[in-house]
């Protein structure tokens, strides 16, 4: 096989992805007078940061005149367990604002109060109503308006491409290799700078609010390419998933119903929140939310589908209908259920992953020279447990970094374009095209089935280290089988093929959340151990650190770097900075 039939594009910068983080990383990268290309394996507008519905989280004071910065990273570490990156926090916290505003000077469209301002409602474990919305569609406007703004912004895009590999030169990044998914075609991306903004891998669960694009295809290329991975053993289970019928199972109910005044109860008829957090109830943290629904269904009192009641009847349908249309179109559609009149059933659905590439908080560059990344993709803002509506504005905020840092990156470049190696190309085709040769072999499908179903049972909300380790001899013996998976028919319109490498991807990122479950002997966040059910003191700055070195998965633990005075006394008197009075600020001195 030769390089004849290989399409070849040269760019400054490349960005793996077209959500949110990945347009934002693109437009400020582009803002620097380079060559930029935006790459997705999907079409553009269509990226899974569309199903973020309740909003991004600012601390504007819109409503709660008290809410801050400050505020808001205190929220941050503490929904995280302490083991973020506080740096990363930190500039979160501070730069969230500005990035919203920036969003709707591109033309976005929020929802506004009486006076004008960004409407901000309220989400479960932040101190004050902070999440900037536009009813319950948020995620949509955001990208709606990123893809205006990307498309003006010079930027080429290419869509429907699988990228199976990332490619070097000695140590740095010098671009990516794939096929177009319409005809397999090879595709050669030639880059000084590679931003991946791939999403998460929620896809390994069945059970899942995710979309068919989430199956961790950037972090492992990364992984491969010699990026590390950290907190990978942080998956987060939203509370409330839709359950009946069974063909929508798992799709997200927002957690704006509960923002909006829904209100939880098991089968007895029991506000049942208040016997797990009575302060908080309904707007606890997603994890405390998550686990207290599969409590109640473990004691049996859950619905007859098996989770919980959700009902926001009692806020009156013209409410219900302004401030959650797509809910109510949701429900309407695909349950014959009306929401305004009706309770409906929800359960924990497999939502993020806290985990993913370690990145610097400044540039978001990875441990490989010229590899950046930002997004769900990335690890270090959300720790052991993502603030709902954090997300969207990590977008925004991180995205514009890793472009940015991708720029100071490439500016920075002497002596020549980074190569890339022939001979290590035509290898890659051959890899790719290898499914097709083998006459017998196995359905990826089918292995893809196998393993959802093995991390729902042996690594999913409940996790115990006798089924762990279980859980870890079956995903080796899957990666063994996989070798043997095959392709039928052409390269042309091929979902089977495609299967093949979503499939690899998923098994090494499994393997990679197994290890570290295993070695976080504690209860942490959304890492919810039955053998060690206590938050410990010891793992409190601890975070797991993984490389892949010759095939092999390596486990090593860092100490998260400790917090600076200046931030440490936000944490003084054990509540939020803008709930503090003068008067116990006093009388602590």
């Amino acid at each position: 096989m030769t390089t004849e039939t290989l399409e070849t594009h040269q760019y400054d910068v490349i960005v793996i992805g077209a959500g949110g983080s990945g347009l934002r990383a693109a437009v400020a990268a582009a803002e620097g007078g380079l060559k930029v290309a935006v790459i997705t394996k999907s079409l553009l507008g269509k990226a899974h940061t569309v199903m973020a519905e309740g909003g991004a989280a600012a601390s504007f004071g819109n409503l709660d005149a008290p809410d801050g910065w400050e505020t808001h990273f205190y929220d941050t570490m503490r929904s995280g367990h302490f083991i973020n990156n506080y740096r990363a926090v930190e500039i979160f916290a501070l730069e969230a604002p500005d990035r919203v505003l920036e969003l709707e000077e591109w033309g976005a469209v929020f929802d506004r109060t009486s006076a004008g301002r960004i409407m901000q409602r309220a989400f479960g474990a932040h101190s004050f109503r902070r999440l900037c919305h536009i009813g319950d569609h948020t995620g949509l406007e955001l990208l709606r308006t990123m893809q205006y703004k990307s498309i003006h912004s010079g930027i080429d895009f290419f869509m429907e491409v699988t990228l199976t590999t990332l490619l070097k030169d000695g140590e740095r990044v010098a671009g990516a290799f794939g096929y177009y998914r319409a005809d397999g075609r090879f595709v050669l991306f030639r880059a000084k700078a590679v931003i991946l903004s791939t999403g998460g891998w929620g896809r390994i669960y069945k059970i899942t609010s995710n979309s068919w694009e989430s199956t961790g295809d950037g972090a492992a290329m990364a992984f491969r390419a010699g990026a590390d991975l950290t907190d990978m053993e942080m998956v987060q289970f939203h509370p409330t998933g839709m359950v009946w019928p069974p063909g929508v199972r798992g799709l997200l109910v927002t957690e704006g119903v509960r923002g909006e005044g829904g209100l939880l109860y098991n089968s007895e008829g029991e506000r049942f929140m208040e016997r797990y957090d009575p302060a908080r109830m309904e707007l606890s943290s997603r994890d405390v939310v998550a686990r207290s629904i599969f409590k109640e269904v473990q004691a049996g009192r859950g619905t007859p589908h098996g989770g919980a009641w959700l009902d926001i009847s009692h806020k009156g349908a013209e409410y219900v209908k302004r401030k959650l249309p797509a809910m109510y179109e949701q429900f309407l559609t695909l349950a014959d259920l009306d929401i305004t009149r009706e309770r409906f059933e929800v359960a924990p659905t497999c939502h993020y992953t806290m985990g993913g590439i370690r990145v610097d908080a400044e540039s978001c560059a990875s441990s490989v020279p010229g590899l950046f990344a930002a997004g769900e993709v990335a690890a270090g803002l959300h720790g052991a447990n993502r603030l709902g509506g954090n997300s969207l504005t990590d977008l925004l905020v991180f995205g514009r970094r890793a472009g940015l840092g991708a720029s100071a990156y490439v500016q920075a470049w002497q002596g020549d374009a980074p190569k890339v190696d022939q001979a290590t190309v035509e290898a890659e085709m051959v890899r790719i095209v290898a499914p097709f040769q083998r006459s017998e072999g196995i359905n990826p499908y089918q292995l893809h089935q196998q393993l959802q179903e093995l991390m729902t049972v042996h690594a999913g909300i409940m996790r115990s280290g006798d089924v762990l380790a279980e859980g870890l001899e079956k995903i080796l013996d899957l990666k063994d089988r996989a070798r043997q998976m095959m392709a039928a028919g052409s390269r042309t319109y091929n979902p089977g093929w495609h299967a093949v490498f979503d499939v690899e991807n998923m098994l090494l990122l499994c393997e990679g959340i197994v290890r570290s479950a295993l070695e976080r002997k504690e209860s942490r966040g959304a890492h919810w151990r039955t053998d060690y059910p206590d938050e410990l003191e010891e793992f409190q700055r601890v975070n797991y650190v993984e490389s892949y070195r010759d095939g092999e998965i390596q486990v090593r633990t860092e100490a998260v770097s400790p917090m600076p005075e200046r931030l440490a006394k936000l944490f003084t008197y054990g509540k939020a900075p803008g709930l503090v009075s003068p008067a116990e600020r006093e009388a602590m001195g």
